[in-house]
């Protein structure tokens, strides 16, 4: 279990993790040696499991195509819905993956070159899988907040065509 002061320095972690341990020191009142020291432990017991960067890859030109896909699996007798979710984590298109409560059961956010990219994965690799009963595929029109951070400058505005009759 995490004291406040832990889970404070988690959460400035998570908000940006360049921060040095001497940072973080200053921000926390705690000394730069036990913070390495809690990093080095939480890295170890798999609660930081990574460090990246959140990139707004609308910006670089690079074309990237997302999609949020709603899964119906049928649950496997003594596994549940890990057995199948373990075989799915390992489709490197396959950014992230959540059990859902609701109308379906898995929740897959994926990424392609082009949305026949996308089409291809569903149709070719992921509703031929066995325990798959349907799939349902929205694709990310646009990203304006991901991860708490808003992705659409405060001057920018949209522009949308004039439409008249």
């Amino acid at each position: 279990m995490l004291n406040e002061q832990d889970h404070r320095l988690l959460k400035l972690i998570a908000e940006d993790c360049r921060l040095t341990p001497e940072e973080l020191s200053v921000q926390t009142g705690l000394t730069a040696e036990y913070i390495s020291k809690r990093i080095t432990n939480w890295e170890k017991e798999k609660i930081i499991v990574g460090y990246q960067p959140m990139i707004n890859w609308a910006r670089t030109g690079e074309e990237k195509v997302s999609a949020l896909i709603e899964v119906r699996v049928l649950p496997q007798r003594g596994y549940g819905f890990d057995k199948i979710a373990k075989r799915l984590q390992k489709f490197p298109e396959i950014k992230a993956l959540f059990l859902m409560s609701g109308g379906y059961d898995l929740s897959l956010l994926i990424e392609g070159k082009t949305m026949q990219d996308v089409a291809l994965f569903v149709a070719e690799k992921l509703a031929p899988l066995e325990h798959v009963q349907s799939t349902a595929t929205h694709f990310v029109l646009r990203r304006y907040k991901q991860d708490g951070v808003a992705l659409l400058g405060e001057e920018e505005t949209i522009q949308r065509l004039v439409v008249s009759p």
